[in-house]
């Protein structure tokens, strides 16, 4: 797969657009940095070279590579499970450099498809208890009372069993940035700015009161600059491999629906493996400008289109507003008070768990296996490290879709009719001597179904001149050794009773693994035909075949 850039021209628009999203960029970065234990600054520089880079080599043209909540969260884990300073900043480098290379890799490779393997069951459970921590993250930001916990259930009940230990100012203060929200996300057209305008007001109304809450300042300094190039901490790529696919997963699964959520404004096509490219070349970039992992965000690109953009130019005008205000008044954020992004941020998570009731009645009304695959993983994500929690929640969704493929095989017969048509009918329990029988594999053709169909096969018993016509048409290009063991066993046995076992319907991959495993040789090169365009020509023509056969070997009366 090769990476195409398509700029086009940019439009008023798209400067528009890009300067509100670039402005929105300062609250919601700061905050998901916050959220993941980082200086917020560097959120800051998350939507700067990564949204700029992203959007110029995206497929889905309006997508903004920036930093989310999921990913700021899994990153500082991954950096603490590897027992590596996440303050650090050549190790963040090194593992923003890493996880762009996994989503290189993964796109270049074609293996968008991947993410159709993770369930909406696994992500429903995944997303809701990411919200659940980053609601948990935020209680000191928000009371001034920081729970001395670190699995997030237990935080949260720590933090409601000492109210009495919140800080009354720092308390007031998240208040009344959600309330201000509240009301400013109450006016239609001034929903999409809720966040930055509660921002601006409550840290005004802080100011102005002289409240003593902690302020950004507190922290970290921001200065007005652009980000300093760093080098990633090479030593470090070792411990962290392993987290940088996690986080890769997280991002990339996070961005998959964006393109058919937010189609191209030109009609183009969106390509799922060409987007991971796209993101896996902005965190190499931005892993040298001191940039969190980043990945397709869907929030910031509601912002995006909401404020008119029209082009992949929307990103790019983005990453360079928000490197210019932070240049002209980088300071100023330091007198934003922690409480306010407390409040946004609970927020953030609140929307985000409220979001997912839908999803969350839909799973539990689909099954007892999606629900418990869907418990599984939120209590996984609230108990464990988050890239554990990705990759068990990976696992479980591979685990469901192999369950479900072995629960779905099966063999039916086809019957021939009298007009030319196949009708489908249970397969019957024994073979009859002189008779023709077609089988029709319906499958995956996974090793763990070969139980299913062995049971299912007809019993030989004393049946004579007979042919079994295996119809394998929809089978996949490659089947497992397992299958093929089976095909082989069975055609012995069929042979030991002068009966024939056909194969056909077989495309010319499907074939050509035939003929490398010996199983054409096996069968007889007349026992294998292969399709044709014609739907059940190539069925029709062994029937008939097999016929004559059965025919020729029959004694007339």
């Amino acid at each position: 797969m090769r990476l195409k850039l398509r700029v086009g021209r940019p439009t008023r628009q798209d400067a528009v657009a890009g300067f509100v999203t670039g402005l929105f960029s300062i609250p919601e970065g700061m905050a998901y940095a916050s959220i993941g234990g980082f200086n917020p600054l560097l959120g800051l520089y998350s939507g700067m070279v990564p949204t700029a880079i992203g959007s110029l080599f995206s497929r889905t043209a309006l997508m903004t590579v920036t930093l989310t909540s999921a990913i700021a969260l899994t990153s500082h884990s991954v950096l603490k499970e590897a027992g590596l300073d996440p303050d650090d900043f050549g190790n963040i480098a090194m593992l923003t450099v890493l996880t762009g290379a996994v989503m290189l890799v993964f796109g270049l490779l074609r293996m968008g498809s991947l993410m159709s393997f993770v369930s909406n069951a696994v992500m429903t459970g995944f997303t809701t208890g990411i919200a659940l921590q980053i609601v948990a993250g935020v209680i000191g930001d928000a009371t001034g009372y920081e729970p001395d916990a670190h699995n997030t259930l237990v935080k949260i009940g720590d933090a409601v069993g000492h109210i009495g230990s919140w800080e009354l100012a720092s308390v007031l203060v998240t208040a009344g940035t959600v309330g201000v929200w509240a009301l400013v996300h109450a006016v239609r057209r001034l929903e999409p700015f809720a966040v930055l305008l509660a921002l601006i007001v409550a840290s005004v109304v802080v100011g102005a009161l002289g409240l003593d809450v902690e302020k950004v300042g507190d922290i970290g300094s921001i200065p007005n600059a652009l980000p300093h190039p760093v080098m990633p901490d090479w030593a470090a790529a070792p411990d962290l491999m392993v987290g940088a696919v996690a986080v890769a997963l997280v991002a990339l699964a996070q961005a998959a629906g964006i393109g058919a959520a937010v189609p191209n404004p030109d009609g183009s096509r969106t390509n799922i493996s060409g987007d991971f490219a796209a993101q896996g070349v902005a965190n190499i970039a931005g892993g040298f400008f001191r940039a969190l992992p980043t990945g397709g965000s869907l929030s910031r690109t509601g912002v995006a289109t909401s404020a008119g953009a029209r082009t992949r130019w929307t990103g790019v005008f983005a990453g360079l507003f928000l490197a210019l205000l932070v240049v002209l008044a980088g300071s100023v954020a330091e007198q934003i008070p922690m409480p306010v992004i407390g409040g946004l941020i609970l927020v953030i998570g609140g929307e985000l768990i409220f979001g997912r009731a839908p999803d969350i009645g839909l799973v539990l009304r689909t099954g007892l296996l999606p629900s418990l695959a869907m418990v599984a993983t939120f209590i996984a994500t609230t108990q464990l490290p988050l890239q554990q929690a990705i990759l068990l929640g990976a696992g479980i969704s591979l685990l469901l879709f192999c369950v479900n493929a072995q629960r779905h095989a099966r063999l039916r017969a086809l019957v021939r009719q009298p007009d030319g048509r196949w009708r489908s009918e249970p397969v019957p329990s024994r073979l009859e001597s002189s008779s023709v029988t077609v089988l029709n594999y319906e499958g995956v053709s996974l090793f763990a179904e070969i139980d299913r169909l062995d049971e299912a096969w007809p019993q030989l018993s004393d049946a004579e001149d007979a042919v079994v016509i295996f119809h394998v048409r929809t089978l996949p290009d490659v089947a497992s050794s397992t299958l093929i063991k089976s095909f082989r066993h069975r055609a012995a046995l069929l042979e030991e009773q002068h009966c024939r076992l056909m194969m056909v319907g077989l495309d010319p991959a499907l074939r050509e693994v035939f003929v490398r495993t010996g199983l054409v040789d096996a069968l007889g090169e007349e026992n294998v035909v292969s399709r044709t365009p014609v739907f059940f020509e190539a069925l029709d023509a062994a029937y008939e075949e097999a016929q004559r056969w059965v025919a020729a070997r029959t004694p007339r009366a």
